[in-house]
Formats: C-alpha cells, sequence, structure tokens
C-alpha cells in the first residue's frame, strides 16, 4: 500500500509538472502571437497621454516615396520631401491675407494662424508663433556653407522651412515657410483676399530693343550713359550702386535670356537663360564706368560659378553686360587687374547687352523701401557698410 501510494504520488508530481510546462509554453506562444497580431497592426505612433505633446500629432503619417509622389504636386514633393526651397515672391501665400489656419500640406496639420503671420520682406509667408510647438519639428541644418533650423511637420516630416531669431516681438522668431508646403483653411464668414499672391504679373515690354541681331546700343541720352551687371541677387547690387554719385537710377531686372516678357517667378525656374541684372544710368562727367566696376568687383563674389552665398541657380551668375567696344575693353582690363589679386579663377561673363527686361515694382529700390527686413539686415547691409568704408 505504502509502495503504490508513493508510486501514485509520484505519477502525480510528473504529471503537474509536465501540465505547467505545457500550460506556460502555451501561454507564452499565445502571449507572443498577440504582441505580433498588435504590431503588425500599428502603422502610426501612438503617443502616451502624459508626454505633453499635442494630441493632435499623436498619429504619425507614413508612406513610401511613391505613396508622397502620388499625392502631392511636383512643387509639393520637392519642398516638403526633397527639402526644396521656393523662389521668394512666386509662392500663393507670400502676400495673403485670409483670416484662418494654414495646415501641412502633406498631412492636414494645423501648423500656422494667420493672426500670427507678419510681412517680413523676405518674400516667403512668415509667422512669429506656431499654433503649438509640438507640432514642428526643429533639426540642424549645415547646408549650404551655413548653420541654420530646420523646420518640419512632426506629424509627417515633410520640409517646411527654416526659423530664425530675427523675428517680431513677443516671441523674436521669424519661421521662413515655403507656400507649397501649405494649404489654407479659412475661418467661417471670412472674406479671401489674395493680393497678388498668385506670382501672376503683366506682360513687360524689353525697353531699349536692339536690332535683328538682339545687340543694344542705345544710349539713354547724349549726356548720360549706361551700363548692367549682374551679380547675385539684384537687391544688392542695386542698393551699391546707388551709393555713388552720378548715379541717376538704377534699374532691376533681366537679361541674357531667351524668353520673352519673362516674370521673376519665370526666372526663377532657371529656364529662361536670363541673369538678374541692375541697370545704371550714370553721369560720365561725375562718375566713371571703372568706378562701377570697383562697386561690382567687390559686392559679390566673381570667382562663384551661377551661385552668391545661398542664392544658386544661372539666374546669379557673373556677368557684365556692354553697350559699346569702350565698356568692353574696360571690363576686360578691369577684370584682368583683379585675377592678379585673387588666387581663384573669375568666371565672370563679358558679353554685349541684348533686351533688358524690368522686374516687377516690388523688386525696385527694394533696399531703401525694406532696410529693416531681416534680408537686408543681414546680408545687404553688411554689404553696404563695408563698401562705405
Amino acid at each position: 500500500m505504502i509502495y503504490a501510494a508513493v508510486l501514485c504520488k509520484n505519477k502525480m508530481n510528473t504529471i503537474t509538472k509536465n501540465f505547467l510546462k505545457v500550460s506556460t509554453a502555451a501561454g507564452l506562444t499565445v502571449l507572443l502571437g498577440l504582441y505580433i497580431a498588435a504590431s503588425s497592426t500599428i502603422t502610426e505612433k501612438t503617443i502616451p497621454e502624459n508626454t505633453g505633446e499635442d494630441k493632435t500629432m499623436k498619429n504619425k503619417i507614413i508612406k513610401s516615396d511613391d505613396e508622397w509622389k502620388k499625392l502631392l504636386t511636383p512643387e509639393q514633393y520637392k519642398v516638403l520631401r526633397k527639402g526644396g526651397t521656393e523662389c521668394a515672391f512666386t509662392g500663393k501665400f507670400f502676400d495673403y491675407h485670409g483670416t484662418g489656419v494654414f495646415t501641412c500640406a502633406g498631412c492636414g496639420a494645423e501648423l500656422f494662424s494667420s493672426t500670427n503671420k507678419f510681412e517680413s520682406g523676405t518674400g516667403w509667408p512668415s509667422f512669429f508663433a506656431a499654433i503649438d510647438k509640438a507640432r514642428i519639428i526643429e533639426k540642424t541644418d549645415k547646408s549650404l556653407g551655413m548653420s541654420r533650423t530646420e523646420i518640419l511637420c512632426s506629424r509627417c516630416e515633410g520640409h517646411l522651412g527654416h526659423v530664425f531669431n530675427d523675428g517680431p516681438q513677443p516671441t523674436g522668431l521669424r519661421y521662413c515657410i515655403n507656400s507649397a508646403a501649405l494649404n489654407f483653411k479659412l475661418e467661417n464668414n471670412s472674406p479671401e483676399t489674395k493680393d497678388g499672391s498668385d506670382g501672376t504679373s503683366p506682360s513687360r515690354k524689353p525697353e531699349n530693343a536692339g536690332g535683328p541681331d538682339g545687340r543694344v546700343n542705345v544710349p539713354v541720352s547724349r549726356s548720360l550713359e549706361t551700363a548692367t551687371f549682374g551679380g547675385g541677387c539684384f537687391w544688392c547690387t542695386e542698393a551699391a550702386f546707388r551709393l555713388l554719385d552720378g548715379v541717376k537710377s538704377v534699374e532691376v531686372g533681366f537679361m541674357g535670356g531667351q524668353t520673352k516678357n519673362p516674370s521673376y517667378k519665370d526666372v526663377c525656374t532657371g529656364k529662361t537663360g536670363h541673369a538678374e541684372v541692375s541697370k545704371v544710368t550714370f553721369d560720365p562727367k561725375t562718375t566713371t564706368y571703372e568706378k562701377l566696376l570697383e562697386i561690382f568687383w567687390k559686392v559679390h563674389d566673381p570667382t562663384s560659378l551661377n551661385r552668391q552665398g545661398a542664392d544658386v541657380g544661372t539666374q546669379y551668375r557673373s556677368a557684365i553686360f556692354y553697350y559699346s567696344p569702350e565698356q568692353k575693353a574696360a571690363a576686360e582690363k578691369s577684370r584682368d587687374e583683379h585675377q592678379e589679386k585673387l588666387g581663384t579663377k573669375i568666371v565672370t561673363e563679358i558679353i554685349p547687352a541684348v533686351e533688358f527686361y524690368k522686374a516687377e515694382d516690388y523688386h525696385q529700390n527694394y533696399y531703401s523701401i525694406n532696410s529693416n527686413a531681416p534680408y537686408c539686415r543681414m546680408t545687404i547691409t553688411p554689404k553696404l557698410e563695408k563698401l562705405k568704408k
């Protein structure tokens, strides 16, 4: 009996151990299966309630590159997914005055209120605050030879633009945003005002149009002369030439391309062949062409091919457009003299002047009108102060 009882007890222990092993294994299998199933259905990030993050940003939008291409326009894709930048004054929202909310063009997240929008003079929509900082991701951007703070939508991580510490109070910030990265949601019963923000402009006739070969050799008057220079952004060169006594006027526009009556938006595509230029009318009795050349060499980098600082493209090339054999000879002589002082080859074109197309009115005398704008204060003013020394 004792033997039978011990035997029975041992069998029961064995059965119990085996049952526990099976149960444990089954339990783990079930838990693992539930975890895998749950993981396979989760495609969006969920932010815990106690993180303090904006609840509207809790669902990440994750798409393949092909999916983004199908969803976005080419311009939106270039900006949002490839970190591109649209040309200044060409976006639909830089001069937009509707009342409502600006949303991400990629995912619809509400990012900026129209009440926080201000005129920065840069040609891009500018805001001094986001609706909520949790809706923006900040990243260090060291491209273009400088350090900037890039901003992205926190929901879809689409590139929006950059933020700078030169904005108005109360934040002192300037969120500089690409129009292509935004959509707009009008407030109920708010009239929509869109003053020229679609980038359209009236056609302009070429001034001083030349003969069949396109060359221009017509002086403005018997007492005044004309000189035209391309040296990067024409806001800078225009302001610099205005410093000289004897300069009667400076007009900014486009020259050297094949497209007739181009708009600023057209030239920014880089497909028109035009350069941004400043056309200077001056009195040779008061100042000389050689003095204009000195300003030209100092106000830009003539060794930089199709680029001046952050401005990149053939429209920013270095060029001297001459109106006479005398101007050509003076330009070539001045170039050679400056080449001896530089270690890098000058890439400036010296070519005959052709049709000049005046740029839109808001580009004319830009620095004088917008000297407190961030771009003017950071880029143009230092150059002018250096020239005055």
